[in-house]
């Protein structure tokens, strides 16, 4: 299968590169002018245009039968507690989709889209298994990620295949857990909320495993995760990454007080097996430990 990845050179674009020439197929990245080394280190072939242009994406689409969508725009941590920060991420969201479905009903060659998304957009389930027909309840910067998914949903009145997913907290050897892991050696807080509440966390390597298992997928929405645990599990892990010597809490409070926080003080025990029963897929690391933080290949 020809692939086309957008967000190649991201958290989660560069694995599901790898995991998909291993797999055998053919795959491109999407590259703006003047990053098209960067893609190619990957390993895909890159192909240039305009994400927010629509006659550009449909000339990259052309030729290939299936789009990964993998593209974020994550703030640094100092611009990740101000709404204005998540600008580039909600347009990516946003416009983005509007655009790439829209290109993508032009051309006749693509026939499944995956689109990224979050699990944070489910409401507060306290101790219940939150499958992917449990409330939402998307607010702030998560509420991009649904409208953007129904954006790829629409290419289903087409016969497309349009897969949408709902990835927990990445948590690996990449950027952002590096900030939180060297904060956290200073007492910032590794828990946000109630110690004995669930969040649902995945390796960046198993998300980009699931995204391309959801190639094969029968359209609809699909959660993304390892098995939830509670936060205060996350937390030592994360501590003994660091070094710290035990996870600091923002109590729940405090955390509902902050609009950037008050999302991820919500108890989500998020499972994923509608996507395991569908394709196989299995996350290689189930539970956070030792092995989630340790250097992974360019």
């Amino acid at each position: 299968m020809k692939v086309l990845v957008i967000g190649a050179t991201g958290v989660l674009g560069r694995p599901a590169v790898r995991r998909l020439l291993a797999d055998g197929h053919e795959v491109s990245g999407f590259a703006r002018a003047g990053r098209e080394s960067a893609v190619r280190a990957t390993g895909a072939a890159p192909v240039t245009g305009d994400l927010f242009d629509v006659e550009s994406l449909a000339s990259v689409l052309r030729g290939h039968e299936a789009v990964l969508n993998l593209a974020t725009r994550i703030p640094p941590a100092s611009a990740a507690v101000r709404r204005s920060g998540w600008a580039e991420n909600d347009r990516l969201r946003l416009e983005g989709t509007r655009v790439l479905a829209t290109a993508v009903s032009l051309v006749d060659s693509v026939k499944t889209v995956v689109q990224e998304g979050i699990s944070f957009v489910y409401a507060d389930g306290g101790d219940t298994p939150l499958d992917e027909d449990a409330p939402l309840a998307p607010s702030g910067v998560t509420a991009s990620s649904p409208q953007g998914h129904a954006n790829i949903a629409e290419l289903e009145s087409t016969g497309r295949s349009a897969i949408r997913l709902r990835i927990g907290v990445l948590v690996g050897d990449d950027a952002m857990t590096k900030v939180q892991l060297a904060a956290a050696r200073y007492g910032a807080p590794l828990i946000i909320g109630r110690r004995d509440d669930w969040t649902c966390a995945i390796h960046p390597a198993d998300a980009a495993a699931a995204a391309v298992a959801s190639l094969r997928a029968p359209s609809g929405v699909y959660n993304v995760g390892a098995e939830p645990v509670r936060k205060q599990v996350l937390g030592e892990a994360m501590a003994a990454a660091a070094g710290a010597r035990k996870p600091h809490a923002l109590p729940r409070r405090l955390a509902d007080r902050i609009p950037m926080m008050a999302v991820l003080a919500r108890s989500q025990r998020v499972v994923s097996n509608r996507l395991m029963d569908a394709t196989g897929w299995k996350p290689e690391l189930p539970a956070p430990g030792p092995a989630w933080f340790e250097p992974t290949r360019p």
